[in-house]
């Protein structure tokens, strides 16, 4: 039983410092800290499956609220249960909230600091890499595995915001619905061929 505890208490530690050290060093938001997630429990500790974090990063992206704790709170529950979610909570929010507090203390010097404001957009290049990477190898994955539906709504949602502007929450929507009328067909298929 000590074993079994101490196990789970390692794991514990590993999922917040895994998660404390991904938020305190990834500038650029949710879409950013995505790709390192992945990196980190697919790649690294192969905790998850590829297919699982792509799932996550979709319903994260989807749901109301932060894409980063989002994130977080998936993973951690789908490796530790509900301590496991509380714990990667903790190591996601905390970084931000003391660098934040940090920053408001000193945000006079801060504000006026040439060398601070050459740094920040010298992250924006690297952020942009970050990204291009998550596209390349997240979207890669399912051009690969012929799912066509799917290969034609990430094409259709990059061309509806990037052309035409539409609302990230009407291609949301959209996506959503197109992935539940697959998802209704697929399962019908299956329960077809169950029957035969």
């Amino acid at each position: 039983m000590p074993k079994i505890q101490n196990a789970k208490l390692l794991k514990y530690v590993k999922l917040f410092t895994s998660t404390f050290y991904l938020s305190a060093f990834t500038f650029g938001g949710g879409f950013v800290i995505v790709p390192l997630m992945k990196k980190k429990f697919v790649d690294e500790l192969k905790w998850l499956e590829e297919d699982e974090m792509l799932n996550i990063a979709a319903i994260a992206q989807s749901s109301p609220g932060s894409v980063a704790v989002n994130a977080a709170i998936f993973v951690g529950y789908r490796i530790a249960g509900v301590g496991g979610a509380a714990v990667t909570i903790l190591g996601t929010i905390l970084p931000p909230f003391i660098i934040i507090s940090i920053i408001s203390a000193f945000y006079s010097a801060f504000r006026s600091n040439h060398i601070v404001s050459a740094v920040l957009k010298g992250m924006q290049s690297g952020i942009a890499a970050v990204i291009a990477d998550v596209v390349t190898s997240m979207g890669g994955k399912i051009i690969k595995q012929k799912k066509w539906v799917s290969t034609i709504s990430m094409f259709a949602a990059f061309i509806a915001t990037w052309y035409f502007n539409i609302n990230v929450v009407f291609i949301i929507l959209a996506c959503g619905l197109v992935g539940a009328v697959t998802a209704l067909q697929d399962l019908k298929h299956t329960m077809e061929r169950g029957e035969e």
